[in-house]
């Protein structure tokens, strides 16, 4: 396949599915609840990928994949069979997805310099893939949307109602991005605020706008990753690859799958994905209303907030009397230590700290752990996380109530009983 910056694909959708080895009627490009989906359907998505047939699909193309809470404590580097999947667009063909994603892609594969940056150009993929000092990261991949289900306790949003299992913790390996611009020659303006990023992926429609972010570059100038493998190998293409911009401590919407394009500029993007979509109100807006989305009014879906869950229990599980060990993982941006993870058994009224496991690692998950003697009966368990900047995860998650359901941190709760 023949690609002009990223950008020209051949072939309709029905033809690209046919091409993929899919059968999948046109009717799958609709939402399917994802219980609601026939079971050869969602098997045949998941052998494509190829993904663990325990996950939920909520929706069949673009593609919108849950790990269920279970399997996320199956590993502390969440394997590329369980993680979650959320796309707004893909690239034709892009369900040929075993790994590395094809050849032909990372032969042809360039990505584009452009704006207020000194030697601006495409520049191949190869080129990139060259340049020495490669790093690895571990990081929390979350979709801003992860949680957004338990919103519903006030009043229901918008999107795929999701639970816990919209994250993982991954491992990306690549250069820092402004390593690569040293070696390939670029340097950008002193006026430059934002990087805005563009992928390989195709708009929905002809009328659709493409999807893109921006990207504050005080932090890209530090942090940002052109990544090339995930978990020691090659990148799968349902995760991004060939390459992917990794922004650690961001939500996963801003870290750009199939990347493309980055452009040097003084204002962040008027895109509608980016100026109207994964964006909160700088305010609290009343839950149910449907406020006027502005950029002066509004966030983007940035850092991710502080927050602490439980791996185990399960709810509504039946443990034996005695001593319970409760677990989970707690992670914020990165930017400051997790200082304490707590628990409560009486809905709030006192606190206990967990243990939290020693970690050198400050974007990945940090686990935690609590043992508790408990009597015979119904029990709630809930838990919150507070960093050295003194941000926690609030009682009521819903005091963030936004109609898109983005960045859910309230207190994790979970229901069990002892016999």
């Amino acid at each position: 396949m023949s690609l002009d910056n990223g950008k020209r694909w051949a072939g309709s959708r029905r033809g690209f599915l046919a091409g993929t080895g899919v059968v999948i009627a046109a009717a799958t490009f609709s939402r399917w609840p994802g219980l609601a989906i026939a079971q050869s359907r969602k098997a045949d998505l998941l052998a494509s990928i190829p993904k663990d047939d325990r996950l939920i699909v909520h929706v069949l193309n673009p593609g919108v994949i849950e790990t269920p809470q279970p399997l996320l404590d199956e590993a502390s580097i969440t394997p590329k069979e369980l993680l979650f999947v959320r796309n707004n667009q893909v690239p034709p063909g892009y369900l040929k997805l075993a790994p590395p994603p094809p050849e032909d892609w990372r032969e042809n594969w360039t990505v584009e310099f452009s704006g207020l940056v000194s030697g601006a150009r495409t520049i191949p993929l190869r080129e990139i893939d060259n340049v020495d000092e490669l790093i690895e990261i571990e990081m929390v991949l979350q979709c801003s949307g992860n949680g957004r289900a338990y919103y519903e306790q006030s009043v229901r949003t918008r999107g795929t109602q999701w639970r816990k299992g919209g994250m993982g913790n991954v491992r990306w390996r690549g250069v820092r991005l402004r390593t690569a611009m040293a070696a390939l020659g670029l340097q950008a303006d002193e006026r430059v605020r934002f990087v805005t990023a563009e992928g390989a992926d195709a708009p929905p429609t002809e009328q659709a706008e493409d999807f893109e972010h921006s990207l504050p570059w005080n932090d890209m100038r530090d942090t940002a990753l052109l990544a090339f493998q995930m978990n020691g190998e090659p990148t799968p293409a349902i995760h991004g690859g060939p390459v992917r911009l990794i922004l650690p401590g961001y939500y996963g919407t801003m870290n750009v799958k199939w990347l493309t394009k980055l452009r040097f500029e003084t204002e962040e993007s008027a895109n509608r994905n980016h100026a109207q979509r994964y964006r909160t109100f700088n305010d609290p807006v009343p839950p149910g209303s449907t406020p006027e989305v502005t950029m002066e009014t509004t966030t983007a879906s940035w850092r991710q907030k502080v927050k602490s869950v439980f791996l185990r229990p399960l709810d509504d599980v039946r443990l034996s009397v005695g001593q319970v060990e409760l677990s989970g993982v707690a992670w914020n941006d990165g930017r400051a230590r997790i200082d304490a993870v707590e628990i409560s058994l009486d809905q709030g009224a006192s606190w206990q700290r967990a243990r939290i496991a020693p970690t050198a690692n400050p974007y990945g998950w940090h686990h935690w752990s609590h043992r508790v003697e408990l009597a015979q009966g119904q029990h709630e368990a809930w838990v919150r996380a507070t960093d050295a900047r003194g941000n926690t995860q609030p009682i009521d998650g819903s005091i963030h109530w936004n109609p898109s359901g983005y960045e859910w941190n309230g207190v994790d709760k979970v229901r069990f009983s002892v016999s």
